[in-house]
């Protein structure tokens, strides 16, 4: 009996009568989970479910794994084309043909009149990759802006710039195998059981069998914290400072692996001189770890016979994300902790897919970790694709955070929107919405229609959603894994891949440069660029018959892989294992990086931190769980953890409304009580429209471009409970 009850009503499991699985990777985080959907006799999709074969999940997944069957058929999805001449005005339906040739006829007349240039073109991380090379060739082929970018630059782009200014290159170098094998994890602002459950479980499955120390490094106290050795509850923003510090320890003490960095390192004098300055002494009263801490774990991690060091959003949106990714890659290399099992710098990717755009959308550069600066490089792609190399333009243009401004300065009177949703996603979204008005022409491709930066569009693309479509996703530890098509395209909706095929016939190099009619054509047109003695991302051994084998493979797996042991579906675990890098001198270069404050800080009228991340239930703007009936009533309504001294403090009740204020905005959210955040901090998950965003700063970082969405100060105010109970309401129906 429980709590008084006679009868317990018993667990049952529904019977589902699936008839077929179609093998699939998980279209969610960068994780890389294998999946397989189960169809009934009628062809619909009725359940999903881990592949137990998959080296990545091994039969495991999260709940939104779980539920993602439920996608085909959620509300909001966009049935058809559609176009109006003012975003004030209402829709009228349209046919394919008829939108496709307006959108081509409006980029042109923008381009004829304001330059190349003045039409931008934002992608994500969520689509398949060969739609990502697909879009490339499109934009730097045949529309010809530089200025084209992916939502990435939100998430991941200080870990790019991190890893290049480093090693020379994009590219983890490590993979999840090493949890196996490392002798110490530090992990910088990264909350694996909630942002990725399944990396989690293999860190812990790891740690359970062989037992090593885990020392979590984040303000808050997260679930990962909870679960780590040593938790070190750092002053936002200054994780810089403290791995200074600890360097300067690990120099000072002779625990440097110095035999390596002689041979494979540039900078080691400069490094050894700046660490010098950061006594943790010193150090101490900045990052707010007090110094026998800070030598404590500097020993801990330098002693170790293998250390490694995962990072996620925490590290990467700061205005000293890509510092604070290079000073990750300077803790391993100065104790020679690359290229190792169980010793690597491992960025953890957020979005699916962020890490096949990073390799070939053409966003920064050209398909294939080509760069636009380099002038053979432009040449191999025109000569690939038939055109002249004139066409591309010597260097990148702006980023996603630079063409926002750019809007608003008349530089960019057009604007193409894929799967990415700014109106929830940018920082500062309040002046994002007026930003998006001054448009002249804006697209948006989406598989929702009621997607909130749709209220703005002047023409909508119907996109098919992720198994509706065919093609290729690379995790976070380089693992290209395939999506098998299990649906048709929903309504009169079409996959990406399609969308952007027939937009380049409609400009001249369209005509000229070949757009394979299937995803499996682009991809071999990939396998064959990425061909290259010297290249690292070489998947030129790969098919998609050999993907769905081995439930993924890791770049770089070449074609001489392949003919040497056709039976081994296997690439390279790890990436740097010879030593040798991507620079000019093959050597990694250390990054001297010294520690600038240009944070906000709380002060006697903003007098919180406000820190934000993800929580298990919802992935990005909610566009996809937040119609997930078992993701969104776990989390559905926009919320703040707050201590609960600093609220007795205020006269603030658990699970009463608040209003939050910032310099540029504000919000309402209701308050959970805990001891997770210290008394000058207030914590909210990013999900939700017109919340958290309405508060952040947006400071950029001056190598990635990408906003500091974790560091900003605010204040708690009162607020009508009634009203805020009916926007509460209103808000939990999506």
């Amino acid at each position: 009996m429980i709590f008084g009850r006679k009868k317990r009503k018993p667990i049952t499991i529904p019977q589902k009568q699936v008839a077929q699985w179609k093998y699939s990777t998980c279209n969610y985080c960068s994780t890389g989970c294998s999946i397989e959907l189960g169809l009934n006799d009628e062809g619909k999709v009725i359940t999903s479910r881990g592949h137990a074969g998959a080296d990545v999940n091994r039969g495991k997944l999260c709940i939104k794994g779980l539920m993602e069957h439920e996608l085909f058929n959620s509300a909001g999805r966009g049935t058809q084309p559609l176009m109006r001449d003012r975003h004030h005005e209402a829709f009228v339906p349209a046919s394919w043909d008829s939108a496709l040739d307006h959108t081509a006829d409006k980029i042109k007349e923008i381009q004829d009149k304001y330059g190349r240039d003045s039409f931008a073109v934002v992608s994500t991380g969520q689509l398949l990759t060969e739609e990502f090379y697909t879009l490339g060739k499109l934009v730097r082929g045949c529309i010809g802006t530089n200025n084209y970018d992916g939502n990435t630059t939100l998430c991941m782009a200080s870990a790019v710039s991190g890893y290049k200014r480093s090693f020379g290159s994009d590219g983890p170098p490590g993979c999840y195998d090493d949890f196996e094998h490392t002798d110490c994890l530090m992990a910088f602002g990264s909350n694996l059981p909630e942002q990725h459950p399944i990396i989690y479980w293999r860190l812990k499955e790891a740690r359970e069998k062989r037992s090593f120390p885990l020392i979590v490094v984040d303000p808050r106290v997260t679930m990962l914290a909870q679960f780590a050795d040593i938790h070190l509850p750092i002053t936002p923003g200054t994780d810089c400072v403290l791995i200074n510090s600890m360097m300067h320890v690990i120099f000072k003490e002779g625990l440097e692996d110095r035999e390596y960095l002689e041979a494979h390192t540039n900078g080691l004098a400069e490094l050894e001189a700046l660490v010098k300055e950061y006594d943790p002494v010193t150090a101490q009263h900045v990052c707010g770890i007090d110094e026998d801490t800070i030598r404590h774990v500097a020993r801990i991690y330098a002693n170790a016979g293998a250390a490694m060091g995962i990072w996620t959003m925490g590290i990467n949106q700061s205005t000293h994300g890509s510092d604070g990714v290079a000073n990750i890659n300077n803790l391993n290399l100065v104790t020679g902790n690359i290229g190792k099992p169980g010793g690597t710098s491992l960025s953890i990717t957020g979005q699916c897919n962020a890490m096949g755009t990073r390799e070939w959308s053409s966003c920064s550069g050209l398909p294939g970790y080509r760069q636009l600066e380099n002038e053979q490089h432009r040449q191999e792609i025109a000569d690939y694709w038939g055109i002249d190399a004139e066409f591309f333009p010597d260097k990148r243009g702006m980023a996603q955070t630079d063409i926002f401004p750019a809007i608003e300065t008349g530089q960019i009177k057009g604007l193409w929107l894929v799967a990415t949703n700014p109106m929830t996603s940018m920082p500062n979204t309040s002046r994002i919405r007026k930003t998006l008005e001054k448009l002249d022409f804006l697209v948006v491709q989406d598989c929702y229609e009621d997607v909130e930066t749709n209220q703005y569009s002047h023409v909508y693309f119907p996109a098919s959603v992720w198994a509706e479509k065919e093609g290729c996703h690379t995790n976070t530890e380089r693992r290209v894994n395939l999506t098998r098509n299990a649906l048709p395209a929903y309504a009169d909706s079409k996959p990406d891949f399609w969308i952007f095929n027939q937009m380049a016939r409609r400009f001249d190099n369209g005509r000229v440069i070949r757009f394979p009619e299937t995803a499996e054509g682009a991809f071999n047109e990939m396998r064959e660029l990425s061909k290259g003695e010297e290249r690292i991302l070489d998947i030129s051994g790969m098919t998609y018959d050999k993907l769905e084998a081995a439930r993924g493979i890791q770049w770089p797996y070449r074609e001489s892989d392949a003919n040497e042991a056709p039976s081994e579906l296997k690439g390279d675990q790890r990436l740097y294992t010879d030593g040798k890098f991507q620079t000019p001198n093959g050597k990694a270069n250390l990054i001297s990086v010294d520690f600038v404050d240009n944070n906000e800080r709380p002060d006697e009228h903003y007098p919180f931190w406000m820190n934000s991340g993800r929580v298990v239930e919802h992935f990005h703007t909610r566009t996809r769980t937040g119609k997930i009936g078992n993701c969104n009533k776990f989390s559905p309504t926009p919320y703040m953890e707050m201590n609960p001294d600093s609220a007795e403090a205020l006269g603030i009740e658990h699970q009463s409304y608040v209003r939050l204020a910032s310099r540029r905005g504000d919000a309402v959210v209701m308050v959970q009580l805990t001891q997770r955040v210290p008394r000058n901090m207030v914590f909210i998950p990013f999900h939700f429209h017109d919340c958290v965003n309405r508060l952040t700063l947006g400071l950029l970082d001056p190598y990635s471009r990408q906003p500091a969405f974790k560091q900003c100060a605010v204040r708690v105010e009162p607020v009508d409970q009634l009203e805020a109970a009916r926007l509460n309401a209103e808000r939990r129906a999506f």
